[in-house]
């Protein structure tokens, strides 16, 4: 077995003959320049704060935002504005008793709906509604999509809950109470999301730096990125209508933070490593910049590619994730470059204290990488077939976890809207609180009440509403089954196809939107996955002016994201008695995951590529696997973290993306960068270069 070559931060200072201090640019020789550029970025970041605290101004979070572009039920939603009282969603108090309502019960339950009309808009209450079977009744209020709803809400809750005769129980569902439970999760987003996760990457690069205070550059930088970002999103969002929601705007927060201390880590390994080489501090910054930059440059481009590939999506919801994430890591990668080494140069070497890197001084051996680089390189072709092997097994993990959520399976906990559903569902038709909704023009009135009234699993039709112009009809379709149901997805299907001959009439509701999101989930992942895939192989190619290693790179993370898939589902059931993905997941999941996984590939791969220049192929494989295995390890470490902060929110749709993509990450982390690659690219051998000649052999 041969010696594999000592780390290159022992080998002569070459790059300090190369870059001599006097042909260093005035601007960075002078000790006023850092000072200078640290001024200018307080200055952007005083005059851009404003405007970033106005983030959730452009936040939009109806149903539409969420909807894909172009369908029926988006149609609908969009037609809504064109009706009396457009900002008017019905909530629905359900009252229930284990027997029949006593007299006392439905006494209390009219006294119940008296009141409600204090909360609801221009005192809109329908008579009460008994159930068949004696035991439950419903109010319906209409409320007003206002600013106040949470209260209205929140009041019309406690009406409905407090006084009740004993045994009778209340709770409020309904569209306005779902949407308010929902939105709920997302109001403190951003600040719950911006503590925590702030909280995880400082006591993180505690760990790693073991210093008291370097830990504090990388996350002012990262805060930096954060700021920049918002205040980006909301200038676009105000005046170019960039889509903003609250899970793109959350995602985003946890994105910036992610690559920000990837990025962070990288720039300060490599500068600690020049500080070994250089006495002048900012000579070695130098150097560590053009070093690091291409490969920091090549993965945030990776990401932004992949991420701008949403963008042809469907739905609005993954095309906000793309614009409004793409731009929080241009933010992250700019400070990164530009903040970030100023902090550093000002600060000094005293910053990495207790373990100042002095010139001359060698850093301590890597022997755990030096080790598992020569198990791998005894017999690497064992190596890599064996790892893909482990790695493919976890694909099954994915059986017996579905894609797509009902209304229930949305939440990790019960929020009173589903449980007020549940009740309903139980007492009266269960489409009864979200009913389908059928517009179509005016005169086209009785064509549509006669097509709906025929098609089975239809309740009822409730009385049509028409548009403030007189030129459109509305028809409310009360369904037999619960509205996330297969049953009334069947229903909603034959109400189209029955309505389908009529001229402008097209069928919405939440069933309706629930069948259309699914369709436009599965038509984006058919789209957008071969595009991430061919721009990340894009970026390697360029990157390493090669074509078999980018392949290689590419296939080791499509694996590694069908493992994370398979490895995610056994925790979704397992830990957190979940049998269901978001229909949003594998999508969002893939993205974040091969842009974000490949990112370690690239730190690795532009390191070997810069080795092997210099020794050759095996011996630079294994000498970027020992230069590079503490950082990455490090960086992936912080990324699961930080992306495991989004299963702490009651979402099932940011569980299941917190859960790929933390551990995908831990894989692409430990195995796929630390043993699959260099065992892929040691069997291959120099080929692994190829149309490019590294000059060297074996």
């Amino acid at each position: 077995m041969s010696t594999v070559p000592a780390p290159p931060h022992d080998a002569p200072a070459d790059a300090a003959a190369a870059d001599p201090p006097e042909k260093l640019p005035r601007l960075l020789r002078g000790r006023l320049a850092v000072w200078l550029i640290i001024g200018a970025w307080i200055a952007v970041l005083a005059g851009l704060s404003p405007l970033a605290a106005k983030v959730n101004d452009v936040q939009k979070n109806d149903a539409v935002s969420m909807l894909p572009r172009g369908a029926d039920a988006t149609r609908v939603a969009a037609y809504a504005a064109r009706f009396p009282a457009a900002d008017a969603l019905p909530a629905v108090a359900v009252f229930t008793r284990d027997g029949a309502l006593t007299a006392a019960d439905r006494a209390a339950i009219e006294a119940k709906r008296t009141a409600a009309a204090a909360f609801a808009l221009g005192g809109r209450v329908a008579p009460v509604e008994y159930a068949v079977d004696g035991r439950a009744a419903t109010v319906t209020a209409m409320m007003a999509r206002e600013d106040r709803l949470f209260d209205r809400i929140d009041g019309l809750r406690a009406l409905a809950r407090d006084g009740l005769p004993p045994g009778l129980t209340g709770a409020v569902g309904g569209p306005a109470a779902g949407l308010v439970d929902t939105v709920k999760v997302f109001s403190d987003l951003d600040t719950d999301l911006f503590a925590i996760t702030g909280a995880v990457v400082a006591v993180l690069l505690l760990l790693i730096y073991r210093s008291p205070v370097l830990w504090l550059l990388p996350l002012l930088a990262v805060g930096a990125a954060t700021q920049v970002s918002e205040a980006l999103i909301y200038l676009l969002g105000k005046e170019f209508a960039l889509p903003v929601d609250g899970q793109s705007a959350g995602i985003t927060t946890v994105l910036v933070f992610g690559v920000g201390t990837d990025y962070a880590l990288l720039l300060l390994a490599r500068y600690r490593e020049e500080l070994r080489r250089h006495p002048d501090r900012r000579h070695a910054m130098l150097v560590a910049l053009r070093r690091s930059a291409p490969a920091i440059l090549a993965s945030a481009g990776t990401v932004v590619l992949g991420l701008l590939c949403l963008l042809v999506a469907d739905l609005n919801s993954n095309r906000s994730i793309g614009a409004v994430g793409a731009l929080g890591v241009l933010a992250g990668a700019a400070t990164t470059l530009m903040l970030l080494p100023a902090l550093l140069v000002a600060a000094g070497r005293w910053v990495f204290w207790p373990f100042v890197p002095r010139p001359g001084v060698p850093a301590r051996p890597a022997r755990g990488w030096t080790r598992l680089g020569e198990g791998v390189a005894a017999r690497p072709r064992l190596v890599w077939a064996a790892t893909a092997v482990a790695l493919g097994a976890l694909v099954f993990g994915v059986a017996g976890v579905k894609i797509g959520t009902t209304q229930a399976e949305s939440f990790t906990t019960t929020p009173e809207s589903v449980t007020a559903q549940e009740r309903i569902a139980t007492h009266f038709p269960a489409g009864s609180g979200a009913p389908a909704e059928i517009v179509a023009p005016v005169a086209a009135r009785g064509r549509v009440a006669a097509a709906a009234g025929g098609v089975p699993g239809v309740v009822r039709l409730r009385p049509p509403a028409v548009s403030t112009d007189g030129a459109l009809v509305s028809v409310p379709v009360v369904l037999a089954d619960a509205p996330d149901s297969p049953a009334a997805a069947d229903t909603v299907r034959r109400l189209r196809a029955a309505t389908g001959g009529i001229p402008g009439a097209v069928v919405g509701g939440p069933t309706a939107q629930k069948i259309d999101i699914e369709a436009a989930a599965d038509h984006d992942r058919r789209l957008v996955i071969p595009l991430v895939l061919a721009a990340v192989l894009l970026v390697l190619v360029l990157l390493l002016r090669a074509l078999v290693a980018p392949l290689l790179l590419i296939t080791t993370v499509v694996l590694s994201y069908a493992a994370a898939l398979g490895a995610a589902a056994l925790l979704l059931r397992g830990v957190f008695d979940l049998g269901a993905f978001d229909h949003s997941t594998p999508l969002l999941g893939f993205v974040f995951l091969v842009a974000l996984g490949v990112d370690y590939n690239i730190f690795l791969a532009h390191r070997i590529r810069e080795e092997v220049g210099r020794v050759g192929h095996r011996a630079g494989v294994l000498r970027g696997l020992t230069a590079t295995g503490g950082v990455i390890t490090s960086a992936g470490l912080v990324l699961a973290a930080t992306f495991t902060v989004l299963a702490t929110l009651p979402l099932v749709t940011m569980l299941g993306i917190g859960l790929v993509v933390a551990v995908g990450v831990v894989l692409d982390t430990l195995v796929v960068r630390s043993v699959l690659v260099p065992a892929l690219l040691l069997d291959t051998g120099p080929v692994s270069w190829w149309p490019r000649r590294t000059g060297v052999g074996r």
